[in-house]
């Protein structure tokens, strides 16, 4: 396959729900450590740290659906984000693996998020980079996650930008507009000024997402709240929205085992943040967006607030969590801040592996 680093093997794994595209590299035997890759991007964007991973290690990369070299299965968004969970339990059957650290980026943060709901015995540890609020993306206001608008106005696949859309599927690898894949990688998964390697493996990861109403971004219905659209119920950013995807504290309290979770983000993050950039809220709050109906109504959503009072629930009721923020970092610390990033995950690996 193109685009591998060496030291990096793929192939193609038979599961009980679809066919998935992994990355591998370490050792068969290894302890395991499986990363969950999130929206736009493919396990590629994984190897850097796949290969930094010392002696003793197996490092496992799955395509989720609609991505890479996986089935382009439609995701089901009424499930949030359990097609991608429920995909990643039938990985690690195939696989042989009982249990396995989980490392989720972006999206693919509320997948291992989802997933230790839903098997926490099989989860040694988890690493959240940057990941998604566990109230979904858009539409929620406060550390708690309420709705805006009883029907998630603001959410979804309407807030998919079709001229991105557009340039993903026509394959678009130039940088003539600040909505190229490209640009977008270089502006907004890394901090400004950052070249991640291998960049055009990354480029190449982004045009392989599946797009249409099955996949990115998803369909769209009409609301008569602000900003004129709600989710839809296919398609990956509806599986984010807050009406299909939600974990409260009290979700992850009732957890038995509570693996420890370290959550790792860029302080400079412009996708998951207090003021996302792709937030319409606080787009319209800009007046980016108008007609934006004020603070009291739909305020910015408080995305990493939220991941922190879920987080704070968790440890109250007896699980363990370390928030670490890199300095100088966007939305990918793993690709801008690596030699950081290693650290930080290979501390709490050892840690875990050590209890």
């Amino acid at each position: 396959m193109d685009h591998l680093m060496p030291g990096i093997t793929a192939r193609r794994v038979p599961t009980a729900r679809v066919t998935t595209h992994v990355l591998e590299a370490g050792e068969p035997d290894g302890t395991p450590v499986v990363f969950v890759h999130g929206n736009v991007s493919s396990a590629l964007f994984w190897q850097p740290s796949m290969l930094a991973l010392p002696a003793g290690y197996r490092a496992v990369a799955p395509d989720l659906r609609g991505f890479g070299s996986t089935d382009r299965a439609p995701v089901d968004a009424t499930r949030g984000l359990r097609d991608f969970s429920d995909d990643l339990g039938a990985l690690l059957d195939a696989l042989g693996l009982p249990a396995a650290h989980l490392v989720g980026w972006s999206m693919g943060g509320g997948v291992v998020l989802q997933h230790l709901l839903d098997a926490p015995g099989r989860v040694a540890s988890l690493t959240l980079v940057n990941p998604v609020s566990p109230f979904g993306f858009g539409g929620t206001k406060g550390p708690h996650g309420e709705l805006c608008a009883p029907d998630g106005a603001g959410s979804g696949g309407g807030a998919g930008n079709p001229d991105f859309v557009a340039r993903l599927a026509a394959g678009d690898t130039g940088d003539d507009s600040p909505l190229s894949p490209r640009r977008v990688l270089l502006a907004q998964y890394v901090k400004e000024g950052c070249v991640p390697e291998p960049l055009e493996a990354m480029v190449h990861s982004m045009l392989t997402t599946a797009t249409g109403d099955d996949h990115y971004p998803g369909t769209s219905a009409p609301s008569g709240n602000w900003p004129g659209f709600a989710p839809g119920d296919r398609g990956v950013l509806n599986a984010m929205a807050p009406t299909h995807f939600r974990i409260t504290a009290d979700d992850l309290a009732a957890l038995d085992p509570k693996p420890p979770v370290l959550w790792v983000r860029g302080a400079d993050d412009v996708i998951v943040s207090d003021t996302s950039m792709h937030d319409l809220a606080h787009l319209g709050s800009l007046g980016i967006v108008p007609g934006w109906p004020g603070e009291d109504a739909c305020p910015p959503q408080p995305m990493v607030t939220q991941t922190r009072t879920v987080l704070d629930g968790y440890a109250k009721a007896g699980g363990r969590y370390t928030e670490t923020v890199i300095e100088d970092s966007g939305h990918g610390p793993q690709l801008d801040r690596p030699e950081e990033f290693r650290a930080a995950l290979l501390a709490h690996l050892a840690a875990a592996v050590a209890v």
